[in-house]
Order: C-alpha cells, then structure tokens, then sequence
C-alpha cells in the first residue's frame, strides 16, 4: 500500500504541476512578478535572464518540501517534491533546450506533440508585454488554431 501511495502521490504532483504552472505565469509572472518576467520577453543579453530567479524560487520551495517529506511518517510528501522535480526537469528540457535552445538539443521539434508545445510557446511570446499574451501552460498546449485566433483578436481589440 505504501507503494501506492507514494506513487500516487508523484503521479499527482507531476500531473498538477502543470496547472500550478499555468496559474504561476498568468497570475504572477504576467501579474505583480512582471518585473523579472519582462527579461524572457525580451531578447536575451547573455547567458542568463532575471527571469531564470523563478527556477531558484522554485528550486528552494521543492527543497523544503523535500526536507519535510524526509520526516518520519510524510514520505508521501517527499515522492510529490520527486514529481514536482520531475516537472521542472521536463520543463527546463523542453523550454530552456528545445523550444528557447538556451542549450544544445540533438534534434528540434518539426511535427507532433513536440512542435506543437514549441509553437504554442511561441506564441506566447508574439507579444513583449505584460497583457495580451496566450498560453500560459506548457507541457499540455491547447489548440494552435485556437490560440492564433485569440492572439489576433487581442492584438486587434484596442486597449
């Protein structure tokens, strides 16, 4: 049964993390954390941005969950800091390497699953500001149709 607890709980962890993600980016970083955000709207001056301080944050909150689910009695919560890791290494691969290219991939994503996240993201960066951005989420893109329409809507509605 511990097995299957702990396994739910990756399971779980790793499946919402997409949502904490999504919320995290509409809400914060194009919301009152704009402000470090702006720089990966921005082209790039060097190797790193004030956005990458996320991952830091992030890094830190997953450590003291870790740390707490390394008590006696809370493994489960030590296997949903594995699955929350597990995202953010999905996602530094997908975002940072393959979409951004911030580091070398062997192979670029040209069709399916892979070039649709790649596009959707991209689209969200068809706007530097703070408002008027589609697709906050990121390993779970929605329609690419859907979001160019909504993107030219925006970008023709007066503000």
């Amino acid at each position: 049964m511990t097995i299957a607890v702990n396994a739910l709980a990756f399971l779980a962890a790793l499946l919402a993390m997409e949502g904490v993600a999504w919320a995290t980016h509409r809400f914060l970083m194009h919301g009152p954390c704009w402000s470090w955000h702006a720089s990966h709207h921005a082209p790039r001056r060097g190797g790193f941005e004030r956005n990458d301080l996320f991952g830091l944050v992030f890094a830190v909150l997953c450590t003291a969950i870790f740390w707490q689910g390394a008590q006696p009695g809370w493994a489960p919560l030590w296997w949903a800091a594995a699955g929350m890791s597990t995202y953010g290494i999905l996602y530094a691969l997908v975002h940072d390497g393959l979409v951004h290219r911030r580091f070398p991939l062997p192979f670029r994503a040209k069709r399916g699953y892979l070039a649709r996240l790649a596009e959707a993201h991209h689209l969200h960066h068809a706007t530097h500001a703070r408002e008027g951005a589609v697709s906050f989420g990121f390993l779970m893109p929605p329609d690419i149709a859907g979001l160019r329409r909504r993107l030219r809507e925006r970008q023709a509605s007066p503000r």
